[in-house]
């Protein structure tokens, strides 16, 4: 509904998974999440505050949220269920130049089957500055912090706080561009000091050749554990951020999160015709404490004997936009493991056949009514 500066929009969600009966199959909140209300919110808009060619909005009620390259907070696009908070969310801003925006919310906890909730004991605000005054060098600051008391085991207990900045280049034609994003964690988890770091780096250089290629350099280090078991944690919380659009598909595979990895790559992107775009890319996967928890699979090998090659993956990606109400997606992922599996110990209760490599498909298509 749209009257004036005031607004009101609503999304809703009918998530489900068929053909599941058989042993091994992935049912839980990523993929299932029956009727339910994605996004309820009302906004006030004025697109001139005092004359000063401002914009302000405030929103409040369910909403998702994207923030910045999106690593630490998103609407993830790539599952099918979807991130939402309750809360309020305010920015302020001069067109394309400049925005400040917080927000302060609690996160909704998905529910397969009754309408999801939100809880209390888990709240979750922040700032973002975005500059553009430069072209050749945009700059993001932020801090966000999180107090995530729901669960029983008190040791699981997280109070962060997460600073990071942002600078990067957009790609243009004959031209090099780049992008660098940190982040930096401390707080507590449980009872125990919570130190972690998180820096991402690329260059990228578009060729003025038919499909307009643009090819990247990257790289992704997120900390880990030095001593599992000691005095500080150092595993890198992920937040609320997502992945594909850098680190590899999700769904219902995500192999790697921002925790406890180092991963060299490169990526080859191109546009064959209006509409199409073309991925090509290889990762290389280390962890980056070897006797710290491979956050992906849940493994560990706390003795740090088992090495920390986790292998590569290559991944061929198409997208196709026919319309602003229609487009399609589809992936393939090849994960050649690498030696830390063949490695592990016993204990570490690795499932039979999890040291062989990995192929992943995917498809999706999006109707905007």
């Amino acid at each position: 509904l749209d009257h004036g500066p005031f607004r009101l929009l609503f999304e809703g969600q009918d998530s489900r998974a068929y053909w599941n009966n058989d042993k091994g199959d992935f049912v839980n909140d990523t993929t299932v999440n029956e009727w339910d209300i994605l996004q309820l919110f009302g906004s006030f808009t004025l697109d001139n505050v005092l004359e000063s060619g401002l914009r302000t909005d405030l929103h409040f009620g369910r909403m998702t949220l994207d923030f910045g390259k999106r690593r630490y907070l998103s609407r993830n696009d790539n599952t099918n269920t979807t991130k939402a908070f309750d809360g309020v969310h305010w920015q302020i801003g001069q067109a394309k130049t400049w925005r400040f925006r917080a927000f302060l919310v609690e996160p909704v906890i998905r529910d397969m089957v009754k309408l999801d909730e939100q809880n209390a004991n888990n709240v979750f605000w922040g700032t973002y500055v975005e500059s553009q005054h430069i072209p050749w060098f945009n700059v993001n600051v932020f801090y966000f912090g999180l107090n995530d008391q729901q669960l029983q085991n008190k040791n699981l207990h997280r109070t962060y706080s997460t600073y990071g900045l942002r600078l990067f280049k957009s790609p243009a034609i004959n031209e090099f561009d780049y992008e660098f994003e940190g982040a930096i964690q401390t707080g507590r988890l449980g009872n125990v000091d919570h130190f972690a770091y998180n820096p991402n780096a690329e260059v990228g250089y578009t060729f003025n050749l038919p499909w307009t290629p643009r090819f990247l350099v990257q790289y992704t280090y997120a900390s880990g554990t030095r001593t599992p078991g000691g005095s500080q944690d150092g595993n890198f919380d992920p937040l609320f951020g997502e992945r594909q659009f850098d680190l590899m598909p999700t769904g219902n595979f995500g192999p790697f999160i921002r925790s406890n990895i180092s991963s060299p790559g490169w990526r080859l992107i191109a546009q064959p015709a209006e509409g199409w775009r073309v991925q090509v890319k290889q990762r290389f996967w280390y962890l980056a404490q070897s006797s710290a928890v491979y956050g992906g699979g849940l493994l560990q090998d706390s003795t740090g004997g088992a090495g920390n090659y986790l292998g590569h993956d290559l991944e061929f990606r198409v997208q196709w936009a026919v319309s602003q109400n229609l487009d399609f997606d589809a992936g393939y992922d090849h994960w050649f493991k690498g030696s830390y599996f063949d490695r592990l110990p016993a204990s570490a209760n690795l499932p039979a056949g999890g040291n062989k490599d990995t192929d992943y498909f995917y498809f999706q298509m999006k109707v905007r009514l």
